[in-house]
């Protein structure tokens, strides 16, 4: 099944805004966040790490958590265990971010209903560094 349509998907890539903050970014280069990061701030994104260690990734200061980053994010982008997942995506909502992006394999059905809900575009199982050059 499909979380996020190809419409959905280009208007978080394109048009949602260029603040990500990027759940699980640590410092490991050889972790999928890593690679996914810097292909996002390729792509002209601020990518900001969100990891209990707070490591200042790529360039950009790391928070401990979405409540602890002091101004506003546009993109939750979620690299976390499926069972984590859900938590993530209402901190988002409670955040006041504009869309939730689960990677591939992170799958809530009920955090993508009540992201939905809560009027936030939202995608799942699927990865922006795949998406960008697609569009």
């Amino acid at each position: 099944m499909s979380y996020g349509d190809d419409a959905t998907v280009r208007r978080i890539l394109k048009d949602t805004g260029d603040t990500w903050a990027v759940v699980g970014l640590s410092t490991n280069t050889r972790r999928a966040a890593y690679g996914v990061a810097r292909v996002l701030q390729k792509a002209g994104k601020r990518v900001v790490p969100v990891h209990p260690a707070a490591e200042t990734v790529l360039g950009e200061q790391g928070y401990p958590s979405l409540a602890d980053i002091p101004f506003d994010v546009d993109v939750v982008d979620v690299f976390v265990n499926s069972s984590l997942a859900g938590g993530i995506a209402d901190e988002a909502v409670a955040k006041g971010a504009k869309a939730v992006w689960f990677q591939l394999d992170v799958i809530d059905q009920a955090a993508y209903e009540r992201t939905r809900a809560a009027g936030l575009d939202m995608v799942m199982d699927k990865c922006p560094a795949i998406e960008l050059p697609l569009l």
